[in-house]
């Protein structure tokens, strides 16, 4: 099998019938309009991309349906990061019913909490996530900006056993813009053992064009703070594959000159294997 894991991409199927779409979503909105697994693998297998964490798209919300059939499909290709609801009754019960499926990990941002950035983890649904990662080893992935880093630093100071993901770097400069006090407050984060970074969707930062060059101070920076261990690499796809090319956010990580052969296997598929491909302590 292909030796490298892309710790997040989406897939999605035309297919409305048996997977429909979340209230508020449309079949205008799926762009591109096909993103299966099928296609994944034929975007990531040649780039020497074997195995693969699928994030449960947004089109989708709490219906994991399609990602979970996905995984049962491929069960040697991969692994899911779940959504449930942060508001409803039980999210730890959610979670639990899920893990049978190759769920290893759940998506959370304020989106779900309905609360601004400053307070975003304040629902009881996600004190007991955190609770249920610590006890099981599952991961959170947060999708945030550094306004919702100050929140990722309480909980996980309340819950330090939490296996914690913050995705696409940060999601430091989205606008374009890479700031040092964003880079800051996201290395400050390192200081909790059991939180992780994607490292990837460079598409969506800084000057946003291939080679990505710009954005090497960043990950620089990152990689130092948080080491290679703790590190993972992330397309993005499909959203990668829009505009740019798959090798080519790989090819920023695996033709780094200032990586040593073992760092770039950390970043490359080592980490994602420990953090995301591991048995959950169920």
């Amino acid at each position: 099998m292909e030796p490298y894991i892309d710790a997040h991409c989406h897939v999605w199927t035309p297919d409305l019938a048996h997977y429909p779409l979340a209230h508020g979503f449309a079949k205008s909105d799926m762009s591109p309009a096909s993103f299966t697994a099928e296609e994944l693998l034929a975007a990531c297998r040649p780039a020497g991309v074997g195995r693969v964490n699928l994030i449960q798209m947004s089109y989708y919300e709490f219906d994991n349906r399609y990602m979970l059939d996905m995984i049962k499909q491929y069960p040697d290709r991969f692994v899911g990061t779940a959504i449930v609801d942060p508001l409803a009754a039980d999210s730890a019960a959610a979670m639990r019913r899920l893990f049978a499926g190759g769920v290893r990990a759940f998506r959370i941002q304020p989106q779900y909490s309905k609360l601004p950035p400053a307070r975003w983890l304040e629902p009881e649904g996600y004190r007991a996530m955190f609770a249920l990662a610590s006890e099981t080893r599952a991961a959170l992935s947060c999708l945030i900006d550094p306004s919702g880093f100050p929140e990722v630093d309480r909980m996980c100071t309340r819950y330090p056993r939490a296996p914690v993901i913050i995705d696409h770097l940060g999601r430091i400069g989205v606008d374009g813009t890479l700031r040092d006090a964003d880079v800051d407050a996201l290395c400050a984060l390192a200081r909790h053992e059991n939180v992780h970074v994607k490292v990837g969707a460079f598409y969506a930062l800084g000057k946003k064009t291939p080679p990505y060059h710009d954005l090497l101070p960043l990950i620089k920076r990152v990689v130092k703070a948080f080491t290679p261990q703790r590190c993972l690499w992330e397309s993005d796809s499909p959203f990668q594959v829009v505009n740019h090319k798959y090798a080519d956010s790989l090819a920023l990580i695996r033709d780094w000159d200032g990586l040593t052969p073992e760092d770039r296997d950390w970043l490359l598929f080592r980490s994602a294997q420990e953090t995301l491909f591991r048995p959950l302590a169920i």
